[in-house]
């Protein structure tokens, strides 16, 4: 009796081929070695650092975590500092980062660490994960990274890179859907370094941030080039316009009696801590007309969050005139500007109080 040869499935993963794969590992890793950047939280493998690092940098350009990372950690140099802080104080020196959920998570995440975890962050990915705000590839970064553990890392950069790599036209976040997240991330796992997932985890995200850009990839000096099918852009759905609005703002200053001008006070409103965005943080009170008189015009500021950019007016505003152009609008009060720094501003409020030179 002859037994019939059983057939592959028909979406089974082709395993790639073992000498190629170490043949683009050792590439990449000579490449970083002499091409990383020097960033701050590169210097040690301490794994709260990194964690912060990381959260910050979702949606964030590495030049303005760089600065903001390193205040953070001078204020809450570790997980206890983070986790005993007043979340109103925890978003104050988040401002200006925007997506201030994360920045709610990551106290949140370290506050449940500190009570039930005794202090020490999990070194797994999988044990990771649970904590609030940490996914797949937080996780896989800060286990890779700070404890050796052999996960990959896929976020947009990582992804872009295996894609051309294989020919993939699309991205799972461009039009590929959940199909081609899964082929990438199982791709991922195949081409990951046993024995330097840390380092080959970090050497994928340089790669897409500096040479597999979205836009005219510098081909000729990536070391992957040899074994890459697409060798340039590869096909992607187009970016989502971004919409343009115009709005108008109040500045209301009280004068101090000193001569500094900081001893004044300056009306600022609560937004509501229901809304979906930048809940509970503070902003200049919103005038219900975008239009503002020349003679009124403080200044103007374009301001983006998410897929609006926002053209912004601001006017100078009298106490008597609040109600009139404002309306009733949500909780406000008179704060210092000497605490308004201090304060969890929004991002448009932390811009126009320094243009104004108002605060530092």
């Amino acid at each position: 009796m002859v037994k019939s040869q059983r057939k592959p499935a028909k979406h089974a993963a082709v395993k790639p081929d073992t000498n190629k794969v170490a043949t683009l590992r050792s590439a990449l890793l000579q490449w970083y070695a002499t091409n990383q950047r020097a960033l701050p939280w590169r210097r040690n493998q301490d794994p709260y650092s990194i964690w912060v690092s990381e959260i910050m940098l979702q949606q964030t350009r590495v030049a303005v975590v760089i600065e903001r990372h390193k205040a953070f950690l001078e204020r809450f140099p570790n997980l206890l500092a983070l986790a005993q802080a007043p979340e109103e104080e925890v978003l104050a020196l988040w401002s200006g980062l925007g997506y201030y959920r994360r920045a709610r998570m990551l106290h949140k995440a370290a506050q449940f660490v500190a009570h039930q975890l005794g202090g020490s962050l999990p070194v797994t990915a999988e044990a990771l994960r649970a904590l609030p705000g940490i996914g797949a590839y937080t996780s896989a970064a800060i286990a890779s990274i700070a404890h050796g553990e052999p996960v990959a890392v896929v976020d947009g950069n990582v992804e872009r890179v295996l894609c051309r790599l294989s020919g993939w036209d699309e991205g799972s976040r461009k039009g590929g859907g959940s199909t081609v997240r899964r082929k990438v991330e199982h791709l991922a796992a195949e081409l990951v370094d046993p024995q330097r997932p840390g380092d080959f985890n970090q050497a994928m995200m340089e790669l897409g941030a500096i040479l597999c850009t979205p836009r005219n990839p510098l081909c000729p000096e990536c070391p992957l080039n040899s074994g890459c099918v697409t060798l340039g852009e590869h096909k992607t759905e187009p970016r989502p316009r971004m919409v343009s609005k115009e709005v108008a703002h109040g500045l209301c200053i009280r004068s101090g009696s000193g001569p500094d001008r900081s001893s004044g006070e300056v009306l600022l409103e609560q937004r509501a801590a229901a809304l979906t965005v930048m809940p509970g943080l503070w902003e200049l009170p919103m005038l219900l007309d975008p239009v503002v008189p020349e003679g009124d015009l403080r200044m103007t500021v374009r301001h983006a969050i998410m897929q609006v950019n926002y053209y912004v007016r601001v006017r100078t505003l009298l106490e008597g005139e609040i109600e009139a152009l404002s309306g009733p609008g949500g909780h406000r009060r008179w704060v210092p500007l000497a605490e308004a720094a201090g304060m969890a501003l929004t991002g448009l409020a932390r811009k126009v109080l320094t243009r104004a030179r108002l605060i530092g």
